[in-house]
């Protein structure tokens, strides 16, 4: 399967689920939590929306390097299908909150009255296991060094 098909397919798995599992910390303080999220696969990218006094709030802000599992419930091998991710996790504010708040509330409608903030979960990489392809197929997808984060030696 070639990138933009397997990036389709992994795109396309995460529009049709709403629940993640979100895991924070480090070392041996670590938590998870499960949590509503809204995809934005332009930016392959999750928002949530969780109080940042909760304690995988608190973990995430001091340790914004996260992971987790997207995965639907099935009885059948042959059709499991399910995404594990490591991400960047980052409490959103200003205009950012506004936007993903407006686009957050109509996958979500009950979140209108929620006054918790967002979040953003910049995926860095994705495996996707996917039965239907063939039993334990794999698809990857990681995100591209920006220019930023390459080194320069010389």
């Amino acid at each position: 399967m070639d990138d933009s098909r397997t990036l389709a397919t992994i795109c396309r798995y995460l529009k049709k689920n709403h629940v993640l599992t979100l895991c924070t910390g480090e070392n041996e303080t670590l938590w998870c939590a499960s949590c509503f999220y809204l995809f934005e696969p332009e930016q392959m990218a999750f928002i949530i929306m969780s109080e940042a006094t909760t304690r995988h709030g608190e973990l995430a802000l001091a340790y914004p390097h996260v992971a987790g599992t997207v995965a639907a419930q099935t009885k059948s091998v042959a059709l499991i299908k399910g995404v594990q991710y490591r991400a960047q996790m980052q409490l959103l504010t200003g205009e950012e909150t506004s936007k993903a708040k407006s686009l957050y509330t109509q996958r979500f409608p009950v979140a209108k009255l929620a006054t918790a903030p967002l979040w953003r979960l910049r995926l860095d990489e994705v495996k996707m296991t996917d039965n239907t392809l063939g039993f334990g197929k794999k698809l990857y997808w990681q995100r591209e060094l920006e220019p930023s984060n390459l080194a320069i030696t010389g």
